[in-house]
């Protein structure tokens, strides 16, 4: 009998060292190595308090996590995009202006899931209600300064004659010219301003005409419109019975985040943000020629209004 326990225990040993040996290789293991960050674009909204997906930088640009996407997706989005204290180059005037520095996210947020609390800091232009930016970890290809500015005088009046011309051609003649955004930007760098702007007038108490544009100067010196959208909104088209004045607000109107030449040809593509009432649209524009051309849009859902 001893000599039958003696043998179970010569058995039992190296199993036993087997574990201990598996258990001390388990620890020493090195952790899987976290997925490395794509290079991305960002929307800096909100007062540059706020950080919003816009797509995903090769060689061209695709979608990323949406906020309408299955909720372990954007856990893992936020996680690797959000950690706490990373930053990412701010973007203002198509060129580096700061940083943007993530505070906290919460993927169980009901209507910014795949959104990011930021603080940002370095911009000379506070950024505030339509004035934003863009953020990202993309390599920066230019060597251009950029620039981002409010037109002259004598461009404002030049870009109100345009817009005009538009609303005539819908046999409207706008009592007031409003606008919510008229940004000056020097996106191909010869110098010459293109201007990128979002024009709204009042057609009745209940219906309003949106007009954006992006102008470039010809070779007579005169401007002329290289992209063009004009849309009627009105109330009863709003969602949940919401009311006209948030179109008068910047509800629905497509408006400049800035300029960034993300593809390295030297020529800075326009970057635009439309806020609805679920969630947010983005659209990219590439100069072909003389006209700009639509070739990336995003909608990002984040809840019901």
């Amino acid at each position: 009998m001893k000599n039958q326990g003696l043998l179970r225990g010569f058995i039992a040993l190296p199993v036993l060292l087997c574990f201990i040996s598996a258990a001390a290789a388990q620890k020493l293991r090195p952790k899987p190595a976290a997925a490395p960050q794509k290079p991305i674009i960002f929307a800096v909204l909100n007062n540059g308090t706020t950080l919003e997906p816009i797509a995903f930088v090769g060689t061209k640009l695709t979608a990323p996590v949406n906020g309408s996407d299955e909720q372990s997706k954007i856990i893992a989005f936020d996680k690797l995009y959000y950690r706490k204290g990373s930053t990412y180059r701010l973007i203002f005037g198509g060129a580096n202006s700061g940083t943007v520095s993530i505070k906290d996210f919460d993927p169980n947020a009901e209507c910014s899931r795949n959104m990011a609390n930021v603080t940002t800091t370095g911009t000379k232009t506070p950024l505030k209600g339509v004035v934003m930016a863009l953020a990202t970890n993309a390599p920066s290809r230019s060597t251009a300064a950029g620039f981002r500015r409010k037109p002259t005088a004598a461009e404002k009046a030049e870009m109100d004659a345009l817009a005009k011309a538009e609303f005539l051609k819908q046999k409207l003649i706008p009592k007031v010219l409003h606008y919510q955004n008229l940004t000056a930007v020097d996106a191909d760098n010869d110098g010459k301003a293109e201007f990128v702007a979002s024009y709204w007038i009042e057609i009745d108490k209940l219906t309003r005409g949106l007009l954006f544009f992006i102008a470039r100067k010809g070779s007579n010196g005169k401007y002329s419109l290289g992209h063009h959208e004009y849309r009627v909104m009105g109330e009863a088209s709003l969602m949940s019975g919401a009311n006209i004045t948030a179109v008068d607000e910047g509800v629905y109107n497509e408006l400049l985040l800035d300029v960034f030449d993300y593809n390295g040809d030297g020529t800075a593509e326009i970057f635009t943000y439309e806020q609805g009432l679920e969630g947010a649209g983005f659209t990219v524009y590439e100069l072909n020629g003389r006209t700009w051309k639509r070739t990336y849009e995003f909608n990002n859902y984040h809840c019901g209004f």
